[in-house]
């Protein structure tokens, strides 16, 4: 792709011409080539240039992983509007926040998905909602008679060589600047914020993490990450279609599917947050599968002990672990390389890419700078101003140090650290330890109100599977490797922890605990 058209039409082009006959996805029974995937987005951008939508406007997507998202999102591009990815979790209430929040044009639903429909749901959250599109994609759930509703394959018929021509000339005036995409923030610690993106800066992170994961025309990239997170949309399917990778789209997460599917696509490339690599390798059957094409793993979102990342090498034999450190606000900012050592990987989250400044700023907070900091926030100049300084620093409210070498090593998010006797406490440093402790699966520590200390530490464990693991024997480990103030003075044993959909542990839930 000429690196001076940074534009997803632009990238589909170039696929279409490079690699016409290679897949592009494999979703189930359904199989596009390049050049197959560049003849349905011009036909979902003509078919909404038929439906009345304008350049510039935000068409919002809510669904899981399938290749109607990549279609949709790149459909979307090529007529000149902006994508607005919206969270399969979330409830009707708060899809209809961002869908009224960012105007939404048109929108792009599930039919049915995990037992709910949510246009249904939608509409009863929001009654007086207006939108002038609805695309439903065909995910069971009984489709509906408003007239504002059409289906995938009804929607797509739509296309014409008139409107065809019509998006093909909207597609080649997109521009680098354009606005590619609003991306809401979890929302853990209150409203979410749209973070707005441009073309180019879409294009940079994607490219700068394909050009780290050394993706090619042979990796086939197993899409577990939702399309709704820059995870698994931007060092997602956006770095696969620059790469020339085959998208393997999963919807919903299940570890014995996840190694099905390993096996029988030949995944080499599998991306996730630590926990679903300890999950295959505690799975029970996982030598029923043939992991041997795995390649390489992209991870973060929480500690990843050495021991670990040993064993995703020598026991899934991947070539590469790697670690990347990033945010909705820049994407990708650090990532380690190929070449890396197992400590440098556990210990770091890489050092810059996607041609990020990184320094450490006042109470250690991480800060980023560079072309692909996020364009602002939608419609709140104060939280901008707030959040990136008058010298273009992104303050990212992460904790870390670089090393001498620029490798980034995240000790915390600064809403995180606790203060125990006077002294600051980061979880991470403390759940770094406890994952040593023999039986702990996974781990995460809150601070608690204490009379005497202020607060102190509770840690929340899932065991493995007849560990037989106490309270006791956390706590004694702790005692052993821990400064006395950073040791927890209780330990809850759960099933799991609550995860948002990037994997990040949601503490603000485990805070709610009161027993």
């Amino acid at each position: 792709m000429n690196t001076q058209q940074r534009t997803t039409p632009a990238a589909v082009v170039h696929a279409a011409e490079s690699w016409s006959d290679r897949l592009a996805v494999a979703d189930g029974d359904t199989r596009l080539t390049f050049a197959q995937l560049h003849t349905r987005v011009r036909d979902f951008a003509a078919a909404l240039v038929g439906r009345g939508i304008e350049p510039g406007a935000r068409v919002a997507i809510w669904s899981p992983n399938t290749f109607h998202w990549e279609i949709a999102a790149l459909g979307v591009h090529w007529a000149g509007g902006t994508v607005v990815p919206v969270n399969t979790r979330y409830t009707g209430t708060e899809a209809a926040d961002i869908v009224e929040r960012v105007h939404a044009a048109a929108l792009v639903v599930a039919g049915d998905f995990l037992g709910s429909d949510r246009y249904a749901d939608l509409c009863a959250a929001a009654p007086d909602l207006e939108i002038s599109t609805v695309i439903r994609i065909p995910l069971g759930g009984n489709d509906t008679d408003l007239d504002n509703v059409i289906g995938w394959d009804e929607f797509l018929a739509g296309a014409t060589d008139d409107l065809r021509n019509e998006a093909d000339a909207r597609a080649e005036a997109v521009g680098p600047d354009d606005v590619a995409d609003i991306l809401f923030t979890s929302g853990t610690t209150g409203r979410s914020k749209g973070v707005l993106s441009a073309q180019r800066q879409l294009i940079g992170v994607a490219q700068a993490w394909a050009d780290c994961a050394d993706l090619s025309v042979d990796d086939n990239y197993l899409i577990i990450n939702p399309f709704f997170h820059s995870f698994g949309y931007k060092a997602g399917f956006v770095a696969a279609l620059l790469a020339g990778s085959t998208v393997v789209p999963m919807a919903v997460f299940d570890v014995e599917k996840v190694m099905a599917i390993v096996s029988e696509e030949k995944i080499s490339v599998l991306p996730g947050p630590p926990t679903i690599y300890q999950s295959i390798l505690d799975h029970p059957r996982r030598d029923a599968y043939d992991l041997s094409n795995l390649r390489i793993a992209v991870t973060g979102a929480a500690p990843v002990p050495v021991s670990l990342v040993e064993r995703m090498q020598s026991e899934l034999n991947f070539d590469a672990v790697l670690t990347a450190y990033g945010q909705t606000e820049a994407v990708v900012a650090t990532m380690c390389r190929t070449d890396d050592d197992p400590v440098t990987v556990s210990k770091s989250s890489g050092r810059a890419t996607a041609e990020f400044e990184v320094r450490i700023g006042e109470k250690d907070e991480i800060l980023l700078r560079g072309p692909n900091v996020m364009l602002g926030y939608l419609d709140d100049p104060e939280a901008t101003a707030k959040t990136i300084d008058a010298d273009g620093w992104l303050h990212t409210g992460d904790v870390g140090v670089l090393d001498d070498r620029g490798y980034l090593d995240i000790t915390d998010r600064l809403k995180d650290m606790y203060i125990s006797g006077g002294f600051n406490v980061y979880p991470a440093e403390v759940e770094a330890a406890l994952l040593r402790v023999p039986g702990v699966h996974e781990v995460a520590v809150i601070g608690v109100p204490d009379d005497r200390m202020g607060e102190v530490g509770r840690a929340f464990i899932v065991p493995l599977d007849g560990s037989g693991l106490t309270e006791d024997d956390v706590v004694a480990y702790a005692i052993e490797k821990l400064a006395k103030f950073k040791v927890p003075r209780s330990v809850r044993f759960v099933d799991s922890l609550p995860r948002n959909p990037s994997g990040k542990v949601l503490k603000n839930v485990l805070r709610e605990e009161k027993s």
